[in-house]
């Protein structure tokens, strides 16, 4: 077994630091040498700040050796999708317009994991402005997939996505809009968490949709998520939408068997229209939960195609709200998918988008009365497993868009819906690409999906497999 630290999981790094049995150094110097190895290959980082990175792992090392620890997470080196801000710090959005500016405040979700002892190796690749679902960039290239170069990540998280795959970071940052955490941990063979609209405050992350944009992170596994969720929850006085209240405890929930808990199955659209494999690793799932001690039982859902044209909807509007002014002035520094996207938001009629408000509250409803009698939710994060980026790539390739379409139609009923949902690597394809499952839940029991997906993880080693190009 290789003793490289940066093979470690976060919870294992942060338990082998504060017990000094692996400095701070030894662990960043880690993750830098795998970044030299691998970056040129992935592109998934924006900046590499590895002075920085070093003189803060000595610095965290001093303070332990005087007995001072941060938090949690102390001298652990990590890096986040370059969409949240810190003061003083360069944040691209993975953006042309954006590619110089300097935050004036720190995102609080960032803040958090500051105030638990980590320390920064740099900023992570993204779509530009978090508005694509692939891993395509205009302006920075597109990160390749760390299974198969020629394979997107997904996105907006790609960069997160595939440093966390190549065991450049223990874990990173993500956004989840319509997809953005979930894609690329099905497509990089990471763990994923979609939150709930509300659970992590989003003070200080670049925003795209304000009614549907949720943070979260993309780690190891779910026990590492669970961890990362704990520190981050909570309420904010700088985002009123951040729902305060007493907090669960997530990793005593991770230690938890499923034994007792029942699992819906969608009778249709998540379940239709399935590549082979897709549907193979599916039903493998089901049935090492079974095994495990759940129930698996079928549920019939609301209409989830109705869920997917409201959810674009929104996104739309808001989004080209948010960017109004920027496409009056700079239209010509969007990369072309993007400004396409955005224009088409400001043709949509604010009737249809006061509609498509008014019906979260009904449609929720609706769907949590037809998950009454499980704990969870289980199905495909996509469709396929990972397209190359060739034919993925609007403008280039004949069938793109449908390629696109087809990829995020599992994932944005749950944005609309604002439920917390957990991507857990679930299997592999023939071809040895990654496949994940995704864990949908009731508003705020992100602690029931991730003790599901703990135990899905106890029983199998897909989390732990790692790509081999290095």
């Amino acid at each position: 077994m290789s003793t490289e630290p940066a093979l470690m999981s976060l919870t294992s790094v942060a338990q082998a630091i504060a017990q000094k049995r692996l400095s701070s150094r030894e662990a960043t110097q880690s993750c830098l040498d795998r970044i030299a190895r691998c970056e040129p290959r992935l592109n998934a980082f924006i900046a590499i700040e590895a002075d920085e990175a070093l003189k803060a792992a000595d610095a965290a090392d001093a303070a332990l050796a005087k007995g001072h620890a941060s938090g949690a997470l102390h001298g652990v080196p990590l890096a986040h999708k370059d969409m949240y801000y810190e003061a003083g710090r360069v944040a691209t959005c993975g953006s042309k317009i954006r590619r110089d500016f300097v935050a004036t405040t720190t995102s609080t979700a960032l803040q958090r994991l500051k105030d638990a002892g980590t320390i920064r190796l740099g900023t992570l690749q993204m779509a530009e402005f978090a508005y694509g679902p692939t891993g395509h960039n205009a302006h920075f290239g597109p990160v390749h997939n760390p299974w198969a170069f020629d394979r997107i990540t997904g996105g907006s998280s790609s960069g997160s996505g595939a440093a966390v795959a190549a065991r450049l970071t223990f874990a990173a940052l993500g956004s989840d809009t319509g997809g953005s955490v979930r894609m690329p941990a099905h497509f990089c063979g990471v763990t994923g968490l979609k939150t709930t609209v509300g659970r992590i405050s989003r003070a200080g992350a670049m925003p795209l949709s304000q009614s549907l944009d949720t943070v979260g992170p993309l780690a190891r596994s779910a026990g590492d998520c669970a961890l990362l969720l704990g520190l981050m929850a909570g309420a904010d006085p700088e985002d009123p939408t951040a729902i305060s209240g007493p907090l669960p405890d997530y990793m005593a929930a991770v230690q938890r068997p499923v034994k007792g808990l029942a699992i819906g199955i969608p009778a249709a659209f998540y379940v239709d229209d399935l590549d082979s494999e897709v549907a193979r690793i599916l039903d493998e799932t089901v049935a090492v939960l079974k095994r495990e001690g759940a129930t698996v039982v079928q549920v019939d859902l609301p209409d989830q195609r109705q869920l997917t044209a409201a959810s674009q909807l929104v996104l739309a509007v808001e989004a080209a709200a948010f960017h109004k002014r920027w496409m009056i002035e700079r239209p010509q520094d969007y990369g072309p998918q993007v400004l396409m996207r955005l224009q088409n938001g400001l043709a949509i009629p604010a009737v249809s988008y006061l509609e498509a408000m008014r019906w979260r509250g009904p449609a929720l409803a609706a769907h949590l009365a037809a998950v009454a009698g499980v704990d969870a939710v289980i199905a495909p994060v996509a469709p396929v497993a990972a397209p190359t980026i060739a034919e993925s790539d609007v403008g280039n390739g004949p069938d793109a868009e449908a390629v696109i379409q087809r990829l995020t139609r599992f994932t944005r009923p749950v944005n609309y819906l604002g439920l917390p949902s957990l991507a857990v690597p679930a299997g592999f394809t023939r071809n040895g690409l990654p496949v994940g499952m995704q864990l949908i839940g009731r508003p705020f029991d992100e602690a029931t999906l991730l003790r599901i997906g703990a135990a899905f993880q106890r029983a199998t080693d897909f989390h732990d497999r790692m790509p081999e190009f290095t």
